[in-house]
């Protein structure tokens, strides 16, 4: 009878899997769409399963072509065919994943959950594929007598690093391991995810009238008509969402309730219910340490990091440490300023200055230190104007135009920009959509809906770039106003956004770069953010119109360095931990939390006033994302950022165009067609110089330096003692 369920259970998901096959589907159909970007309004959830087939298996015929090849194996029969491969796989993939993430529900987490091992098994198919390997393999092995163009040398070298890194030398056993592995992560990957989500949307704290007396108007406005939206007219709602729990714990005076929202903040997925990460998280630690075990590698880390610029964990952690040290004493110094302020508040026995103090307590030092409100700093810096200004910076800097255009959407919220080089040609499609909602994720991101792309007959294909983020909503009395660190995070995305649409490669393959490169053409875009320059340009007051005035101007640029020791410590702390538990060499049974509190607080000092900005539990970057073993980045990049920043400056105008177009050209538009390091290099005419990013942060020290410069040997000293008797 079982036996009998199960077939007949078989024939009916054959059944459907046909009848959805043979429904109308937007993925089966060529787009006639304004700029071929995707017809949002026409693709259903029910789209994606049978595109999502059909992909793959047009995918499996065209690498069987490439394997039934009769000809001898060459770069175009094989390496560029690979690279032409896949394409309506990866059109649905990329669709399918910025949706997911900004625009999820149920079935979609459903299909998701399904759909990722699949594409899991779906490449190890392919990088596993015995014959497949052997043709690229002959490529690879002549590829420098066989008169190939630099990129193609590349792109030959590339692929076939993926399929060693991907189990291609392997035996048989191994492989079947290695191809269990990497479903059971893609599952597990999926399912962190999810529970984050669930997290976030779970918890909702309500405050009434004179409980949020004393914050901005501002604040006040947007949790009101969050609780209108939930059915609690009268009262005031906030979220863990941080456009709402962050201005709470910056100007609420009510402790208790600061307390509350932060705990459920920073104990999300920690809390041993259905939603818990803790095993999954331990689970994926197993199962990426064997993985690297398997491929020849002693830890994940070692794994992970061997295809980046710093190359061996050594190297990130060398830089972490160097990081670690001044920013744990600056925010030491920060806490002590905070302190001051903390005991005159609570004079009583018994009070300790805890982690959902620092926001509270740092605003009244930067209100005293400096004189500047935050909240009378946002209305300065309304969502429109600040994107006008980024969009002002781009042409000023590169030439380009954004011109709004009407396309399809995935929500009604989402905007859209052509974007148009400076000879006006068509350069791509660049979305928005800024503010939270229930089914998208925390934080920011820039991600494409389509890859640049070269086709056959040689034209160029543009792409179709997204820009998502979380930031507080307008309100009937206010339009979106951004706080300073949300006006970076835009300058930020859309940093990435310009690479994404600068890239010009004539390969697939070369469009990506090193983990550790990528946050370079994203972090220098900050730098404009805040000069004088550009505040002038772009900051004016949402009500009068009024550029923002040259004392807020000098105050913005007197406290650059505020809190610089706890935002660096919170971040280096992540990366650090992140590392750390990539780290594991053996693995033996995690316990999460015991694991991080040893790493940071036990091992390395880490001041309990302080967490780490992404404790793992929801740590979406390195266990849902693609930053494991990676969360270093940002401060690797920041290297590079603010030394590329330092040969505008060099310039005498942050403005110059000739450094810019040597940015774009030697940057921007290479894609990963050279290392990371090489390409910068040919930006820069250097080696990066770390110090810049130190003096950014506030944390360089000058070194002591011996001004004559002198090699001490044997002959120098005897050089000096002859000298000392003849001044006798």
């Amino acid at each position: 009878m079982k036996r009998l369920a199960v077939i007949l259970l078989a024939i009916t998901m054959i059944s459907c899997n046909k009848e959805a096959e043979q429904l109308p589907n937007p993925f089966f159909e060529s787009w006639e769409t304004p700029y071929g970007v995707p017809p949002f309004n026409s693709i259903k959830d029910y789209h994606y399963k049978p595109a999502f087939e059909r992909a793959m298996a047009l995918h499996n015929e065209e690498i069987d072509a490439i394997v039934n090849c009769k000809e001898e194996p060459t770069f175009e029969n094989t390496i560029a065919a690979m690279d032409r491969s896949g394409r309506m796989l990866s059109d649905v993939s990329n669709i399918f994943g910025m949706i997911c993430a900004a625009e999820t529900n149920d079935t979609l987490q459903q299909l998701e959950g399904q759909i990722m091992p699949q594409l899991a098994a779906h490449s190890d198919a392919i990088q596993m594929n015995e014959a497949l390997f052997e043709r690229v393999k002959a490529v690879y092995d002549t590829r420098n007598s066989c008169d190939l163009e630099a990129d193609q040398i590349r792109l030959t070298e590339k692929i076939y690093d993926d399929f060693v890194r991907s189990g291609a030398l392997l035996d048989s056993q191994k492989k079947a391991r290695l191809m269990e592995i990497n479903e059971e992560l893609s599952a597990l990957s999926v399912r962190f995810g999810s529970n984050v989500l669930a997290e976030n949307n779970n918890f909702v704290m309500y405050q009434t009238e004179k409980d949020v007396a004393q914050l901005p108007s501002s604040v006040k406005d947007a949790a009101r008509l969050k609780a209108k939206e939930m059915g609690k007219e009268g009262e005031y709602a906030f979220t863990l969402h941080k456009p709402s729990m962050l201005p709470f714990l910056t100007f609420s005076p009510n402790r208790a309730a600061r307390e509350e929202i932060y705990r459920a903040y920073i104990n999300r997925c920690n809390n041993n219910n259905e939603y818990d990460n803790k095993a999954i998280i331990s689970d994926m630690v197993r199962l990426r340490t064997e993985k690297a075990n398997l491929l020849g590698y002693k830890s994940y880390a070692d794994y992970a990091i061997s295809k980046q610029m710093a190359a061996t964990p050594k190297a990130v952690y060398a830089l972490l440490d160097e990081v670690w040290e001044p920013a744990l004493e600056r925010a030491k110094e920060e806490l002590a300023d905070m302190e001051r302020m903390f005991k005159n508040d609570y004079t009583e026995e018994g009070y300790k200055f805890e982690s959902w103090d620092w926001w509270y307590y740092a605003e009244r030092v930067r209100q005293q230190k400096y004189a500047l409100n935050e909240d009378v700093i946002r209305s300065y810096f309304s969502l429109d104007n600040t994107r006008q200004g980024i969009f002002n910076l781009a042409n000023r800097l590169f030439g380009i135009t954004f011109r709004p255009v009407t396309v399809p959407v995935y929500h009604n919220e989402v905007s859209a920009f052509e974007v148009l080089d400076k000879d006006e040609s068509h350069l791509g499609i660049l979305y928005f959509d800024f503010h939270p909602r229930a089914g998208k994720g925390q934080g920011a991101w820039c991600g494409y809906y389509r890859e640049q792309r070269y086709e056959a007959d040689g034209t160029r294909t543009a792409p179709v770039v997204g820009i998502v983020c979380n930031f507080t909503r307008p309100t009937d009395s206010t339009p979106s106003l951004l706080t300073l660190d949300e006006v970076t995070t835009l300058f930020h995305e859309f940093g990435h956004a310009l690479h994404f649409l600068f890239t010009n490669v004539r390969y697939n393959g070369l469009i990506g770069v090193e983990g550790d490169f990528v946050e370079l053409p994203s972090q220098i875009m900050e730098n404009w953010a805040l000069t004088p320059e550009m505040l002038r340009s772009y900051a004016t007051h949402y009500r009068t119109g009024e550029v923002i005035r040259d004392q807020f101007i000098s105050r913005i640029q007197n406290s650059a360095l505020f809190n610089q020791g706890f935002n660096t410590t919170e971040l280096v702390a992540s990366a650090l931990s992140d590392l750390d538990i990539h780290s594991t060499v053996e693995f033996k049974e995690l316990d999460v939390d015991g694991f991080e509190y040893n790493a940071l607080y036990d091992k390395r000092g880490m001041i309990s006033q302080i967490e780490p900005r992404y404790h793992y539990t929801y740590f979406a970057h390195i266990f849902s994302g693609g930053y494991s073993a990676g969360y270093y980045f940002y401060i690797w990049a920041e290297v590079l950022d603010k030394d590329a920043f330092a040969a505008f400056r060099e310039t005498g105008d942050l403005f110059d165009r000739r450094t810019a177009d040597a940015l774009r050209r030697e940057i921007l538009s290479k894609g990963g067609s050279k290392d990371g390091m090489s390409l910068y290099r040919a930006f820069r005419g250097k080696d990066p110089d770390k110090s810049a990013m130190l003096k950014g942060r506030g944390l360089w020290k000058e070194p002591v330096v011996d001004s004559l410069n002198i090699e001490v040997n044997e002959a120098t000293i005897s050089e000096m003692l002859e000298m000392k008797k003849s001044k006798k």
